[in-house]
């Protein structure tokens, strides 16, 4: 496996998380989670203060990449920036389709800086992308509904195989996208494989804008799943280290790797791995 460097874009929502993981499964090394911010960018789904917990909790640093008007040119130079910054070849982002006909505007905006985009959700039917995220067992939450399809009873709800068919009902009824894919709702991540730590909504305040309902949240913090936290002594990532059923059993046994080092992440381990399988070969 080659030590592919990315990036991956960030909002905090279902999609990204899911997307995140499957870049990891995918080989890629995650450097840093990346959120794009206009200067009056309200994020009321998802507030930047708890993306910064969710970065915690999965151990990788948060960026936040200011954008202003015109925003062709200025996403351009921000991926150029983040390109060189990182030394990255990937930027990574959980897209699942065209929004009103219009082509992938990550695609088109990395171009210029010849990056390369990775959209591991890119055309999977809806039902397939959601049965993903119930089988890895995230825990995630509805943070923002609209009228006419939900009412503020949904704030707050977790996103499950149950309540899968209570959006079907509402698909056949008022047209839904079942993922939420034309701004109808946002979801929250509290949990998910690749966190360490799960997020927990301390406080929070239900309000109205409009046609929008959604989740002032107030107060976050970290509960710990368990095991002992570890840095990984190459990349610095923060991870878990299980005495019993810990992960690194469901890799290939090629030990020992170094007495220099301690215990490597799921990333670098991975990789070291991979390299003695070739030079044993």
């Amino acid at each position: 496996m080659k030590n592919k460097r990315a990036v991956v874009l960030w909002t905090g929502g279902k999609d990204c998380n899911l997307a995140l993981h499957e870049a990891r499964k995918s080989g890629y090394k995650i450097i840093a989670l990346v959120t794009f911010a206009m200067d009056d960018a309200r994020f009321r789904a998802h507030p930047i203060h708890v993306m910064k917990q969710q970065a915690r909790a999965i151990g990788i640093e948060h960026v936040l990449m200011p954008v202003k008007e015109p925003y062709e040119e200025s996403y351009e130079r921000a991926i150029a920036e983040i390109k060189e910054k990182y030394n990255i070849q990937t930027i990574i982002t959980g897209d699942i389709a065209e929004v009103h006909g219009n082509t992938n505007w990550i695609t088109e905006r990395s171009k210029p800086s010849g990056i390369n985009v990775f959209l591991p959700l890119w055309h999977l039917g809806r039902e397939k992308i959601l049965q993903k995220i119930f089988t890895l067992n995230f825990k995630v939450i509805f943070s923002c509904v609209k009228e006419p399809w939900f009412t503020s009873g949904w704030l707050g709800r977790g996103l499950n195989s149950e309540v899968l068919m209570e959006l079907h009902s509402i698909h056949r009824q008022k047209g839904l996208d079942i993922c939420g894919e034309q701004g109808e709702y946002h979801t929250l991540v509290l949990d998910s494989p690749e966190y360490y730590a799960e997020l927990s909504l301390d406080s929070f305040i239900e309000k109205k804008e409009e046609d929008i309902m959604y989740l002032e949240i107030e107060n976050t913090s970290l509960r710990k799943k368990g095991g002992r936290k570890k840095t990984c002594p190459r990349c610095q990532t923060l991870f878990p280290c299980l005495t019993e059923n810990c992960w690194c059993s469901k890799l290939p046994q090629i030990m020992p790797l170094s007495t220099d080092e301690d215990c490597l992440c799921p990333d670098c381990l991975k990789i070291e791995i991979q390299n003695k399988i070739e030079v044993a070969i």
